[in-house]
């Protein structure tokens, strides 16, 4: 089943083109990976897809049907930035902050806080002030915060630039729970190749604002199907 159907998507800042004509479909509980150099327009097409920014041009659809910025959707997609950005308090309010937001019970919260805790291995650390963190604790506070909404869609950008193995091995074992046990559709951005394939059903390689290829994981990184995605691969594509 097509979760998510993005059709002609393209994103203008003046005249500085970053996204063109992009035509991507996203299915139910895969994990989607976006690859591509720093600066193909990762991030944008990310941004969109939560609904952080419109579009220049195109139609973006899910379980197809146009998508409208409402409540409705906005609680069916999260994101995960690059950055986590931590809020005043402790690891507990957070992570309970949505929650609270959508007026959710004191105890109802209290039980998926620490279900969710559990999963990203923090349990213990609730009353723990969230900016003191170490930064791969606090990216797993930033994915539990997501997690905990019960996403049908988790966005997320470079996931784990700059974590150390321990972090970046609990963070890929969470992903390929998501969506083998929650039913939860992942899109990763990344220019990982190593953790693309560790964790891609499918690829889609962006360069310079273009889709040139998608299909597969494995069939992608055995075979390409584009000279700029081989270069990509094997490394002889250094910069956008």
């Amino acid at each position: 089943m097509t979760l998510i159907e993005l059709k002609g998507i393209s994103k203008q800042y003046g005249s500085q083109v970053v996204l063109e004509d992009i035509n991507i479909e996203i299915k139910k509980n895969e994990i989607m990976v976006i690859m591509g150099h720093s600066g193909a327009g990762k991030t944008t097409l990310l941004r969109i897809m939560a609904l952080l920014e419109p579009p220049s041009k195109g139609v973006y659809k899910y379980k197809g049907n146009p998508v409208k910025i409402n409540g409705f959707f906005r609680k069916k997609v999260t994101m995960v930035f690059q950055s986590p950005v931590m809020f005043r308090g402790s690891v507990y309010d957070n992570i309970a902050y949505g929650l609270k937001l959508r007026g959710i019970e004191k105890k109802e919260i209290r039980d998926k806080v620490r279900n969710v805790l559990s999963l990203v291995e923090l349990e213990g650390t609730e009353k723990a002030t969230a900016r003191k963190l170490s930064g791969g604790e606090q990216q797993r506070v930033a994915l539990a915060r997501a997690l905990v909404l019960e996403p049908e869609l988790l966005l997320m950008d470079e996931p784990t630039t700059n974590l150390d193995p321990t972090n970046v091995a609990l963070i890929e074992r969470v992903i390929m729970e998501l969506a083998r046990k929650n039913n939860t559709t992942v899109v990763i951005a990344t220019h990982n190749l190593f953790q693309a394939k560790r964790l891609a059903d499918r690829v889609a390689h962006l360069y310079s604002g273009k889709l040139v290829e998608i299909g597969d994981a494995d069939k992608i990184f055995e075979n390409p199907g584009v000279e700029i995605t081989q270069k990509f691969i094997t490394g002889e594509l250094r910069s956008e």
